[in-house]
């Protein structure tokens, strides 16, 4: 205790004696913050890309993303308590996942997709809360603590930062992985065929393309984007069964300022509102700091409703 007290002590005398080497130490650390804003960006892009998906297809907003990913996580875990090696734990997660969107979507969304406009909207958001609450009503029976990706990760030295090695594996899988989403948009018939019928479901129609199978798809792979949020998130964070209900807060305010039916917008929402938390975080704490992104939330939306956006 001593020997620290005495580095502390010999640190913010040689900060005192040195003003250029506080201002290095300041903007290292903000730098080395906006590593970490950055990362969280990507999960919130990644959850809220997930919401965005589903909506713009089927008109569908998904409350029960949150719990997506937590499952995730969760399937994660028991696969390497199994003896599972992480990479293939992961692969079996959201493979779990993905076959778990298909059974809701085959069952309780056939109901919904059956309703139009407002009507399929309100029927959305009362079956997936619903799924949401049953979901986390399991999950409470046998998970109780806080649960994180089981792997330990340091961190690494880049031009001087401090870089957690966890936020660069999520950068670059979120990467990567949205690259190839739109990819998949661009250059595959299905992918082309989901656009179409998006942009207008009756052409669709007339052109043979059907769109409750397409929505399946969509709805399966959206599935499988949380549950990737989840892994990657539960790679710096650990998470409870409760917090399905805050990812699925931020995967909605992501999406929202992002527009619902815009991709590319809600990537961008999620990277800029990742940061906002992050650096709110570090200056404000946590408290205020989800009251800063709300109102930065609210402010975004008023701006991009005035500019026609």
């Amino acid at each position: 205790m001593t020997r620290t007290i005495m580095t502390e002590y010999l640190l913010l005398e040689a900060l005192a004696a040195d003003p250029l080497l506080a201002v290095g130490q300041s903007i290292s650390g903000y730098l080395e913050v906006g590593v970490d804003g950055l990362a969280r960006g990507f999960v919130f892009a990644l959850l809220g890309v997930g919401i965005t998906l589903v909506y713009g297809l089927g008109e569908v907003l998904n409350l029960a993303a949150g719990s997506f990913a937590v499952v995730t996580i969760l399937l994660t875990i028991i696969a390497v308590d199994f003896g599972v090696p992480l990479i293939g734990a992961i692969a079996i997660a959201l493979i779990g996942i993905g076959v778990i969107a298909l059974l809701i979507d085959k069952g309780l969304l056939s109901i919904v997709y059956r309703s139009e406009d407002g009507e399929r909207v309100l029927l959305g958001i009362f079956t997936t809360l619903g799924v949401a609450m049953a979901i986390d009503g399991i999950l409470f029976n046998f998970f109780t603590g806080r649960y994180s990706v089981p792997i330990s990760l340091g961190s690494m030295d880049i031009a001087g930062l401090s870089v957690r090695t966890g936020n660069l594996i999520i950068i670059s899988v979120s990467t990567v992985t949205l690259v190839g989403l739109f990819l998949f948009f661009r250059e595959t018939f299905t992918g082309k065929a989901m656009r179409t019928i998006t942009q207008d479901e009756v052409g669709a129609l007339h052109c043979g393309i059907n769109p409750r199978k397409f929505r399946t798809v969509i709805f399966v792979m959206s599935a499988v984007l949380i549950g990737m949020a989840g892994v990657l998130y539960g790679l710096s964070s650990s998470v409870q069964v409760i917090s399905g209900f805050e990812l699925t807060v931020y995967a909605l305010i992501v999406s929202i300022v992002g527009g619902v039916r815009s991709v590319s917008g809600t990537i961008l929402a999620g990277i800029f509102l990742g940061l906002v938390l992050t650096y709110s975080t570090f200056i404000i704490g946590a408290y205020q700091a989800v009251l800063i992104l709300f109102l930065v939330a609210v402010g975004a939306m008023t701006v991009r409703g005035e500019v026609g956006l």
